[in-house]
């Protein structure tokens, strides 16, 4: 049975489209005008966050947002479909054992000599900072979010160190709803771009536009 998706609720992991570029209009209002009414809280939602990024790592997606880190995996891809679970969640100060076995794992990485017991977020900062392959990329989005055919979609204006682009996105743990989304939006042949990706190719360590320019 297809679960019935609230936005900003825990659900089973959900397949998610979603794409980075410069003009995504057309699509936005498709999905304004398509989508069922939706709680007021998420209708606008800003935060600011971020991004620990490394060169070596496209599968593991670590950010923090107020003080708290939290890093997700991707188990699976289907019919061009990302699937993303829950890997860690931690608070700072954290300890130096979590530190190694579980952030610094996931940066698929030569573990760091830390001869502390726990580290501070700023200390941790300091030492992404000074790693050759780390960067920590702070993140603002603006989030508008709708729901169109059972999916959890959502248009966002997102600042990467400063550089704006937009993005679309439609999740659910239905792969054939988000298709149908993606169809309805006429966004079928666009790249399915995580912020992983995308944060990449802005700050430019990977060589790819996005979407559209």
């Amino acid at each position: 049975m297809a679960e019935n998706l609230e936005i900003g609720k825990i659900s089973k992991p959900r397949f998610e489209f979603r794409s980075f570029g410069q003009n995504f209009d057309n699509a936005a209002f498709r999905m304004s005008r398509l989508s069922v009414p939706v709680p007021e809280n998420v209708w606008e939602r800003h935060s600011d966050e971020i991004y620990i990024i490394s060169r070596t790592n496209d599968v593991n997606n670590t950010k923090i947002r107020d003080g708290k880190m939290d890093i997700k995996t991707l188990v699976n891809i289907s019919h061009g479909l990302e699937q993303w679970n829950p890997l860690m969640k931690g608070e700072f100060p954290m300890k130096t054992s979590s530190l190694l076995s579980e952030v610094f794992m996931s940066f698929q990485l030569p573990l760091p000599n830390l001869n502390k017991e726990e580290y501070t977020f700023d200390e941790f900062l300091q030492i992404v900072y000074q790693h050759p392959d780390l960067g920590a990329v702070r993140v603002h989005k603006q989030r508008f979010g709708y729901m169109v055919n059972n999916t959890i979609c959502e248009y966002a204006v997102v600042l990467i160190n400063g550089a704006r682009v937009v993005s679309v996105s439609s999740e659910s743990t239905e792969i054939d709803d988000i298709l149908k989304t993606i169809s309805d939006l006429k966004l079928e042949g666009v790249e399915n771009i995580n912020y992983l990706q995308a944060i990449k190719r802005v700050i430019g360590m990977i060589h790819k536009p996005l979407a559209n320019e």
